[in-house]
């Protein structure tokens, strides 16, 4: 069936005579390009007739807008400009928020963005946006299109809320259960696997060694002692007298730090909170099957990582990001003079990824 101007205002949520540009344009998006141009001079009529016009330039830019989607040219983020252009429509990005498409969108989401919706309409109505403008591009009518928005998302509703931090929040919120999610994956993977590689015995004396060595290069501080303490989140004036405590602590703080690091060093350098789970599972899991002798150098860890696709600039982002890495696992005597692992390393850089991923560890 053909769309014609009337069956377009018949699927309006209000009469023709309150319809926005908004409430217009998204008709028109709603149905093929080339049948919303067809159907544009019918539903200009009706809206004259409801003594509701837009200007010729609201036109204009539709059946320009309509034919570039027609025939395949328009952008999506030109279609969403002109819609932001009708008044009403709220910018995709106001302050650190970022609207989803509307199918994506949480009950939350759709409500606020209904409520400013609402706001964007007042504010029509007032006077205080100019429609042609937005569609002229006018810098000062765009900049004060968005401090509208702004000034909402950032104001009290009526029931107290604050619609910015309240967005924040649920994102928030989105964010830590997909961590979470990911996490326990890994850890399950990770455990899985150690369970195949099968026993990995605590080298005491190394242990031991490894940890006098430590309490002396906490207290001495320095590259990289300074990071890994803070990583640990230790007092080196306070240290754990239990070595395999102690030990683990600070093995954890490599993957997953406590503390900020000290001011003095640089950010190139730390560069090893960008790998993700799936990225620390690979290599450690590489090492853990090799065992003791295994190449551990940054560039080993990025190949272990990258596996079959081993693009040499992957490898080279990969390698960055574990070379601070490698050198606080040499301190902890994880990793020998030559980068390989060691039989400490062996049993404690997988202990220590175990003890980071569970939850509840404290």
């Amino acid at each position: 069936m053909t769309v014609d101007g009337g069956r377009l205002l018949a699927q309006a949520h209000r009469p023709a005579a309150e319809l926005t540009r908004r409430d217009v344009a998204r008709l028109m998006l709603s149905v093929p390009a080339r049948e919303a141009v067809a159907a544009m001079p019918e539903l200009r009529r009706e809206l004259l007739a409801a003594r509701n016009p837009f200007s010729a330039r609201f036109w204009e830019s539709a059946e320009c807008v309509l034919r570039r989607i027609a025939d395949g040219s328009a952008t999506v983020g030109e279609v969403h400009g002109w819609l932001e252009a009708t008044g009403t429509e709220p910018t995709a990005i106001i302050g650190l928020h970022v609207w989803d498409d509307e199918p994506a969108r949480t009950p939350l989401a759709h409500e606020l963005h209904n409520l400013l919706v609402a706001h964007l309409e007042e504010r029509l109505a007032a006077g205080d946006i100019d429609p042609d403008r937005l569609l002229a591009d006018d810098p000062a009518a765009t900049r004060k299109y968005r401090e509208l928005q702004e000034h909402w998302m950032s104001s009290p509703l009526p029931d107290g809320r604050v619609p910015m931090d309240e967005l924040l929040d649920e994102t928030d919120e989105e964010f830590f259960a997909e961590w979470d999610a990911a996490e326990q994956a890994a850890l399950d993977e990770l455990r899985d696997i150690l369970a195949e590689v099968g026993e990995r015995p605590q080298p005491g004396t190394e242990l031991h060694a490894a940890c006098r060595g430590l309490r002396t290069a906490l207290i001495r501080g320095g590259w990289p002692a300074d990071l890994l303490r803070a990583g640990g989140g230790v007092d080196p004036s306070d240290l754990d007298s239990d070595d395999e405590r102690l030990w683990l602590r600070l093995a954890a703080g490599v993957v997953s730090p406590v503390d900020e690091p000290p001011e003095d060093i640089p950010v190139e350098l730390l560069s090893a909170t960008a790998l993700d789970h799936e990225e620390w599972l690979e290599a450690v899991a590489a090492l853990a099957r090799g065992g003791p002798g295994t190449p551990a150098s940054a560039e080993d860890l990025a190949r272990f990582v990258a596996g079959a696709d081993d693009d040499d600039d992957d490898i080279d982002v990969l390698a960055g990001w574990f070379s601070t890495v490698v050198e606080q696992w040499q301190l902890l005597g994880a990793v020998d003079d030559r980068e390989r692992l060691t039989p400490l390393g062996w049993w404690g850089i997988p202990e220590a990824l175990v003890q980071v991923w569970s939850p509840n560890t404290p």
